[in-house]
């Protein structure tokens, strides 16, 4: 593993390794990359790099515009991605790919809860990633449907990956409560355009089995064959 920080973000790589095999993006809330990368080595998922940005300013990073807070315990987002995003692909990414063998096959996105939602909104704003993997992604978030329906990736991927728990959209919460429906329509919107996509619902709330769950939207997007 090499590490390394730019501003306040740090940033963790997870080599292949052989030369010229995949690179995914990860970002995270916490600093859970190595765990998700060692349960991948140890289910035997094939040979990929794996990219993992931590130290977050996880409600403006990740965040594509304002919203106010979803509950009185909750800041309001604040829309950094764009900024985030050029940061990632301006910096990090360069520095990041100097540290695995050879060129990466292909670029993935992957992320969990808002991360989920920047890895779609992602693909709007750059064509450097073919695969997605949207994993309990915050679909709720108020606008982003609409957003997505009438706007164009820069490049359409390959693929596309969603799950959510089974339980999310059980809230009072008006916002929250539309994650599951908001999530099928998206699937079947990308699906409609030809791209591979799939949703997978799992037991449990938001929070149960996140690491667990971000390695299987991995391991999906790195068995696909191109």
């Amino acid at each position: 593993m090499t590490s390394f920080t730019i501003g306040q973000k740090q940033i963790d790589v997870f080599p292949c390794f052989k030369p010229d095999r995949p690179i995914i993006y990860l970002n995270t809330y916490g600093q859970e990359g190595k765990q998700v990368f060692q349960h991948l080595q140890d289910t035997g998922c094939q040979d990929f790099s794996l990219v993992a940005i931590s130290r977050l300013e996880w409600n403006h990073d990740m965040a594509p515009w304002d919203i106010p807070p979803i509950s009185e315990k909750d800041s309001p987002c604040t829309g950094g991605a764009n900024a985030y995003l050029r940061l990632l692909l301006d910096k990090i990414m360069p520095k990041a790919e100097k540290t695995v063998p050879g060129k990466p096959s292909w670029r993935g996105i992957a992320g969990y809860s808002l991360a989920g939602l920047f890895a779609v909104y992602a693909i709007y704003q750059t064509a450097v990633f073919s695969r997605i993997a949207s994993i309990s992604g915050s679909l709720w978030f108020p606008g982003i449907k609409d957003y997505l329906f009438s706007h164009t990736p820069e490049e359409k991927p390959e693929c596309m990956y969603f799950s959510l728990g089974d339980r999310e959209c059980r809230t009072r919460n008006k916002l929250l409560k539309c994650v599951q429906e908001n999530t099928k329509e998206i699937k079947s919107f990308y699906e409609k355009q030809g791209i591979y996509t799939i949703f997978q619902l799992n037991p449990g709330n938001h929070f149960k089995d996140s690491t667990l769950r971000t390695a299987a939207g991995i391991q999906w997007m790195v068995s696909r064959k191109s």
